[in-house]
């Protein structure tokens, strides 16, 4: 189950790391905010590490629908209504300026990542839901966002309304990364053993740094920070089709509500191909499976002369308040950054996240650093969430404790009871998210080793 984006590019390996070494930042994590983080950060001329467990962009970044946009369902109403009409214009300008960053660096560096302007929709075909639609609408007006409601889309059915973003974009992440990477000093296979201060340490060798960027995905520290309790995780799936014969869409959707379906178009060897999207999950529940043919019936019935060339899983972390986490780790550790809880808009946060990060470094000021702080707690915006999350933990545990397995497969995490995914065939972790493979063997954390069995 290998991404569209896997299979029409690869990154040249970099070497292991077997020596000590010393330098101003060290970058855990080379998916798309590590890199473009360090990226950011060497063009300030701050000497930049980057330590990868596995390989470049290995991890959700080859896993994304790749859609770069300030269109995060319905988001902008919900930070008005819980956060105020400041902070949500600081959120939507954010996320533009990062698409307009993302076109920036492409033609600074002359990249040919497929990178092409597109609007974005948000559709319905619920008449119960298009007034929210308009609603969002005129918010985004508010907040700056050339936004439009339509009822003509290129969708193959009719909806009731559709909510258009103006200028949005797509690209190939992999294409982009690998033009980056090539600039970078990057350690493959170099896995974080252990933390001391301002010391990493891998399996062959360390890193001395002045400050310490996790861009991990999901931060595997307990403490401090605590962020087991501060977001979950969520699987969602994608197919792949080729689109020979077929008008290509020039925009990129995303269904609201239970429509959650999501459809854009790329490339792969001169050829069209659309990608269809949806059926996500909370990891560790899809007990049963059949989430790959729930789309392919999709894929049936709304393009019947297609056929399926890919097909693969993404995973997401989901804060409690819908706004990544980025910014200091805590505020017990001044020189460590973190980024994550992207939820499914990886591509635009992370370009937010290097931009805030390098700028926090660099000593200047960011005025949308307060949006995204870690240490952010409007407790009435949290508290249903949170609630819910450690529900979830509860839960979990109490499965390892009950079960009636002789040896239950457990979390070498936080040791919750897993769960199998009969699609993907491995073992997930109903608590917060870490995946395994049918051996045992670790594929997503927060945990760091492979399951336990006892």
């Amino acid at each position: 189950m290998e991404s569209i984006w896997r299979k029409t590019i690869e990154i040249p390996r970099k070497e292991v790391l077997k020596e000590d070494i010393h330098t101003k930042v060290v970058v855990i994590g080379a998916g798309m905010a590590g890199i473009l983080t360090a990226y950011l950060l060497e063009e300030q001329g701050m000497e930049t590490i980057v330590l990868e467990a596995g390989h470049i962009a290995s991890g959700q970044t080859q896993n994304t629908t790749a859609k770069i946009t300030s269109q995060h369902n319905l988001i902008y109403s919900y930070l008005i209504e819980k956060f105020g009409e400041e902070k949500a214009k600081m959120y939507a300008q954010a996320n533009q300026q990062a698409i307009e960053h993302y076109e920036t660096i492409i033609e600074k560096e002359k990249i040919d990542c497929h990178f092409q302007r597109c609007p974005s929709y948000l559709y319905t075909t619920k008449a119960e839901h298009v007034e929210e639609l308009k609603k969002e609408v005129e918010v985004a007006k508010i907040l700056g966002i050339s936004a439009e409601f339509t009822t003509k889309t290129e969708l193959p059915f009719s909806v009731e309304g559709a909510m258009k973003f103006q200028n949005q974009a797509q690209f190939h992440p992999l294409e982009f990364i690998k033009h980056l990477s090539e600039k970078l000093k990057i350690y493959e296979d170099s896995r974080v053993v252990r933390l001391e201060n301002n010391c990493v340490f891998t399996e062959y060798g360390k890193v001395e740094a002045e400050h310490l960027v996790f861009a991990v995905h999901y931060p595997w520290q307990v403490v401090p920070g605590y962020y087991f309790l501060r977001m979950h995780q969520e699987r969602s799936y994608v197919i792949a089709l080729d689109l020979s014969g077929l008008e290509k869409m020039e925009g990129m959707y995303l269904g609201i509500k239970e429509e959650g379906y999501s459809f854009r178009t790329c490339e792969k060897n001169g050829k069209q191909v659309l990608l269809l999207g949806g059926e996500g999950h909370r990891t560790g529940e899809n007990t049963s499976g059949g989430k790959y043919d729930k789309l392919r019936e999709k894929a049936r019935n709304w393009f019947p002369r297609c056929s399926e060339i890919a097909h693969w899983s993404a995973q997401d972390c989901i804060s409690m308040d819908k706004i990544p986490y980025i910014g200091y780790f805590s505020s017990e550790i001044p020189n460590w950054y973190v980024a994550t809880g992207f939820g499914k808009w990886g591509m635009t946060s992370s370009m937010v996240a290097a931009t805030i990060i390098r700028d926090m470094i660099a000593g200047r000021e960011n005025e949308k650093e307060e949006v995204f702080a870690p240490q952010r707690f409007p407790v009435t915006a949290l508290s249903k969430n949170f609630t819910e999350n450690v529900m979830q933990a509860v839960k979990g545990l109490s499965k390892q404790a009950l079960s009636l397995e002789e040896f239950p497969k457990k979390c070498s995490h936080m040791g919750c009871k897993l769960e199998k995914n009969a699609d993907e065939n491995t073992w997930e972790c109903p608590c917060h998210g870490s995946r395994f493979t049918a051996e045992g063997n670790l594929l997503n954390g927060p945990a760091q080793n492979g399951f336990c069995q006892q």
